[in-house]
């Protein structure tokens, strides 16, 4: 029994008579009757009874006609819901990005995909990399903005490089700025506090390790915050923070000094899993992402790779 068959066998129905049923379908006549006598033949007993000329149906058609109006409304539904989700008329898309990102440069790809695509629902997981990579591979994610590690992601993943980023340092715009020249060495802030991201922040890491091999040991005027927490802490002046430069956009309480020559810099990446088709919602925004960081004019410190 097949679809097709059962959509022939409701015009017959509709119309009570085989040639109008197949000038409707635009069939021949002899098609429509081979594929109503092939749905009796694989059912075992007749659909319709031909009296003066039109078709009526037997006690069987009137059994088969409710499950057959069902079965063609189903997949009716089905293939207008496929059509919607394919035509970004319907459906989510998980991203997951880090904090630094979330307040930067995933509020204007947001806007740009949903001015787009209005009825696509977004979720949006905001954590560390490690942890992204984490929901990446448990399937909880479709797609994460991370900070690709030199040690590479878990072969599981794939990942393609976006921008690269410089970290600056932040101070206070209404303080005395953390040196007197364009560009700090960090050896510069061995006597002056740090504000210090909680444990588990990927600036967190890099920044001790830097400091490390400047040959000091940072202070610490407060240690504990996600991102906003930090910039606040600074604004306030309780100390310096070493951060993205992307998250100073739009902050005029806040100076940047870059860092000194050679500087640090990081690799931001959009990771996926290696062997998922990615949702046609999720393919849409890494489009939409990929296509804003290579046109959108980016903040100092920032370039497309």
């Amino acid at each position: 029994m097949q679809l097709q068959q059962l959509r022939y066998f409701l015009a017959v129905v509709e119309t009570r008579h085989f040639t109008q049923a197949a000038d409707n379908l635009g069939v021949s006549q002899p098609t429509l009757s081979k594929q109503i006598h092939t749905l009796e033949q694989s059912l075992g007993a007749p659909l319709f009874e031909r009296i003066r000329g039109a078709a009526t149906l037997t006690v069987a058609g009137e059994t088969l006609l409710p499950m057959a109006q069902r079965m063609v409304a189903d997949a009716d539904s089905a293939r207008e819901a496929v059509q919607d989700i394919v035509g970004l008329r319907r459906g989510d898309v998980r991203l997951g990005a880090t904090p630094s990102l979330c307040s930067s440069l995933v509020p204007e790809v947001l806007r740009t995909f949903r001015a787009e695509h209005p009825d696509i629902q977004l979720y949006v997981n905001e954590g560390s990399s490690q942890d992204l990579i984490e929901n990446l591979l448990a399937h909880t994610l479709d797609l994460a903005l991370i900070v690709h590690p030199d040690e590479g992601v878990d072969p599981a993943l794939t990942t393609t490089p976006v921008l690269r980023e410089s970290l600056v340092v932040a101070s206070a715009f209404d303080r005395p700025p953390p040196t007197t020249h364009g560009q700090i060495a960090l050896s510069e802030l061995e006597h002056t506090p740090l504000v210090m991201f909680r444990a588990g922040y990927d600036i967190r890491g890099v920044t001790l390790e830097a400091c490390r091999q400047a040959g000091f040991t940072p202070k610490f005027a407060v240690e504990g915050g996600e991102m906003d927490a930090v910039l606040a802490f600074v604004e306030a002046g309780l100390g310096v923070a070493l951060v993205p430069s992307m998250v100073l956009a739009n902050r005029p309480m806040l100076r940047s000094t870059p860092l000194a020559p050679p500087g640090m810099r990081r690799t931001i990446a959009l990771a996926h899993r290696k062997r998922s088709v990615l949702p046609h919602a999720a393919e849409a925004l890494r489009t939409t992402l990929l296509a804003h960081v290579a046109t959108e004019e980016l903040p100092s410190g920032v370039r497309p790779l």
